[in-house]
């Protein structure tokens, strides 16, 4: 784990409120209701969800069937996930996503690693971690913060030369929840062009939320809004301004010689 990596030691109450209690993280969770089944062979095999937090996908896993490994190296938020999943099939590791060929390499035939990459000092070499924990055959669903909606957003809120000079990235200190570095899809996509990993599938998470002006939408202008959302978020160009890049990867089954 690099020095830089952003860990969420005492902002786990932050994320729960901020994030999954309000309407972003509900719409976030929602969508990837929608979407995971129809991108994803979702048998019930054995999970590894890489920096799991607060344990929100593992749930989904596990009430799929899965047996489900959350690693988490956030000491805090691992302690919620223990008490929110209590009952389930999911055990727990402490480790950050560095630590995981020595502590579970696997190979996993299914991984989810959605909202960390952003958070590392050095995404590409995360994914060629990823890619060595994948079983030949298996898949990968990588979510991650796109650079590009976030300089439109900035756009939208006014912060006009900080879009020009393009200064998008958070710092990683205090309670700012910016990510330290945002991805574009070409870098997605180039980084697991080069672990032979294949993208079998795109589509952008919360693509019209963010951009509204009224920060909590009521109930009735909720769900209009999740039918859009559903509608358009692999629809080009409409994808490609997500809050989120939500990508399904395969590895290729190597041809035995």
């Amino acid at each position: 784990m690099s020095a830089n990596d952003r860990v969420f030691d005492g902002l786990a109450d932050k994320f729960a409120v901020s994030l999954y209690g309000a309407s972003r993280g509900r719409l976030r969770l929602a969508l990837l209701d929608e979407l995971l089944p129809r991108t994803l062979p979702l048998q019930a095999q054995p999970a590894l969800d890489v920096g799991g937090g607060l344990g929100q996908m593992s749930a989904w896993l596990a009430r799929r069937g899965h047996a489900v490994t959350l690693a988490e190296p956030s000491v805090d938020m691992l302690a919620k996930a223990r008490d929110a999943l209590a009952g389930l099939e999911v055990s727990f590791l402490e480790a950050p996503l560095q630590a995981l060929p020595e502590r579970t390499p696997g190979p996993w035939p299914l991984i989810v690693c959605h909202a960390v990459l952003e958070w590392l000092a050095d995404p590409r070499a995360a994914i060629a971690t990823l890619a060595s924990l994948l079983a030949p055959g298996g898949h990968l669903s990588l979510m991650v913060f796109n650079r590009d909606a976030l300089r439109f957003s900035n756009v939208i809120k006014g912060n006009l030369n900080k879009a020009l000079e393009d200064r998008l990235e958070g710092t990683g200190k205090r309670q700012r929840l910016t990510p330290i570095s945002p991805l574009t899809h070409d870098n997605v996509v180039g980084w697991l062009g080069e672990q032979g990993l294949m993208v079998q599938h795109v589509a952008g998470i919360r693509i019209f939320h963010d951009y509204l002006r009224e920060r909590e939408p009521d109930e009735a202008t909720l769900a209009r809004l999740f039918e859009l959302e559903r509608r358009y978020c692999d629809v080009d160009p409409h994808w490609r301004l997500g809050r989120y890049l939500l990508y399904s990867v395969q590895k290729p089954v190597t041809a035995v010689s």
